[in-house]
């Protein structure tokens, strides 16, 4: 079976917010690559189809487990898409690394984005969710999402990586912005503007 097997016929679930403890605490790994992976893994491109995210990780959904998927791309354009367990992320260091400051945001913490210098370059391996060793290159937004999404696993949000100043003006937006986002959003999807509160 392929990946792109697991990418349609799942169930849209609720995203959990910044402030459940899920979101802040280490995962733990995948150990049973069956068929209840393999479900959850169809759940979680739904949710983030809907959501219309680039990756999500299972804290995301509430399950403290170390897998995220992900549909993104990269440098030169071309999507990039997968689901990885137990993720390790490794970027350049020295002379290798660049900085790219660019405006991230968070499913989890929908309406906010503020500008979060990470590494243009990241390397990630894990398995697959049929338990097979996999390394994915990632370049642009998909190097950002291969950090951000395995930062969820390890209990930390962008906004942990953010200044004080920085953290403030998310939280700004985000107060701004989260009246559109129903508790249960994407299953509701969110309000236009011109919807009744």
């Amino acid at each position: 079976m392929a990946i792109e097997e697991l990418m349609t016929g799942g169930t849209v679930l609720p995203i959990t917010r910044w402030g459940t403890p899920v979101m802040h605490e280490q995962t733990a790994p995948v150990t049973e690559f069956d068929d209840a992976l393999r479900d959850l893994v169809r759940d979680m491109f739904a949710t983030m189809d809907a959501a219309r995210g680039v990756g999500l990780a299972a804290t995301q959904v509430g399950l403290g487990v170390s897998l995220f998927v992900y549909a993104c791309p990269d440098a030169d354009e071309h999507l990039r898409y997968g689901a990885i367990c137990n993720p390790v992320v490794t970027t350049p260091t020295g002379s290798g690394r660049t900085l790219d400051k660019t405006e991230e945001g968070c499913l989890s913490f929908p309406g906010g984005y503020q500008p979060l210098a990470r590494p243009d370059q990241a390397t990630c391996t894990g398995q697959d969710p049929w338990g097979n060793e996999v390394t994915v290159e990632g370049t642009g937004l998909l190097a950002r999402c291969l950090q951000h999404e395995t930062d969820h696993l390890n209990g930390t949000v962008f906004g942990d990586r953010l200044s004080s100043r920085g953290r403030r003006k998310l939280e700004e937006q985000h107060a701004e912005l989260v009246h559109l986002y129903p508790d249960d959003w994407p299953v509701t999807p969110k309000k236009t503007t011109g919807d009744d509160d």
